[in-house]
């Protein structure tokens, strides 16, 4: 196997710090980038170099691009993986959250690449893989903003993989279910923040209260499946264009295809 040249972003926690380590053990070199760059600091052991980044400002993303160019001289893939779930009922989260959301999710994903492409381009390949979710083909009760990234993600990875084939780059999504990692925890608690003490409050809370209990849980799935399905996007000839993988992601899929919509409301409303 080939030794690649790999920029993963939100590389400091859950499946970003997973994927980093398993694919600096395969030899690839990884850069991990995250705005916590302490936390990447004990994969330096194995070979992960730590990026200070934040996706929602250029000149820190420009710097990165930079500093993995002036190294390397090139980078073959991109794993567009930093992103957080900010959960409310849409009448309550506050614009500028939902805009943080979508800054975090979705511009700062496609700032990102764009400012790797030029560099995938002059080199005839490249890789891009970005981590969307279930999320963006279904839609959960008090989920609506991080749905409307996710749902995006998926449009987006689409028009760059029919844009860039012409150049030798792939795109590849990974569609991950139900990951035991701080994400559900940290959107339960935005949860709670949106909906105290509104006409949501009692649903919100259970909704709150149902995150937590799964993803304190045992049944979920951990980082590694995910991580593995990201390996095999950089490593596979000839990636898949989409890697449905996690707890309930097939299920989820299929009901959310096969009911009519007022039954899938409906349970989702019960779902908490």
């Amino acid at each position: 196997m080939k030794s690649k040249v790999i920029l993963l972003t939100g590389a400091s926690s859950g499946i970003g710090y997973d994927t980093a380590l398993m694919l600096a053990r395969q030899g690839h070199k990884v850069y991990g980038a995250a705005r916590r760059v302490d936390k990447i600091e004990p994969l330096r052991s194995v070979g992960v170099v730590p990026v200070k980044m934040d996706v929602t400002d250029q000149a820190s993303m420009e710097a990165g691009v930079a500093e993995v160019i002036a190294a390397e001289g090139r980078i073959d893939v991109l794993v567009n993986n930093a992103g957080y779930g900010f959960f409310g009922a849409i009448e309550n989260v506050p614009m500028e959250d939902a805009r943080r959301q979508l800054e975090v999710n979705v511009f700062g994903l496609a700032a990102l690449t764009r400012l790797v492409l030029p560099h995938m381009r002059a080199q005839g390949s490249g890789r891009i893989i970005n981590i969307a979710s279930v999320a963006g083909k279904t839609v959960f009760q008090f989920g609506g903003w991080y749905h409307v990234s996710k749902y995006s993600v998926e449009a987006l990875s689409d028009a760059l993989r029919i844009e860039l084939k012409p150049f030798g780059i792939d795109v590849s999504i990974i569609e991950p279910g139900a990951i035991k990692t701080n994400w559900g925890l940290i959107a339960a608690d935005h949860l709670e923040e949106s909906s105290r003490g509104t006409a949501y409050e009692k649903a919100g809370l259970a909704e709150a209260a149902f995150l937590r209990k799964g993803y304190t849980g045992n049944i979920i799935s951990k980082p590694t499946v995910i991580s593995r399905a990201i390996s095999k996007a950089v490593n596979s000839r000839r990636p898949r264009t989409r890697y449905l993988t996690g707890f309930g992601s097939h299920t989820a899929i299929f009901f959310h295809w096969l009911l009519p919509d007022r039954w899938w409301d409906a349970i989702m409303r019960k779902a908490g």
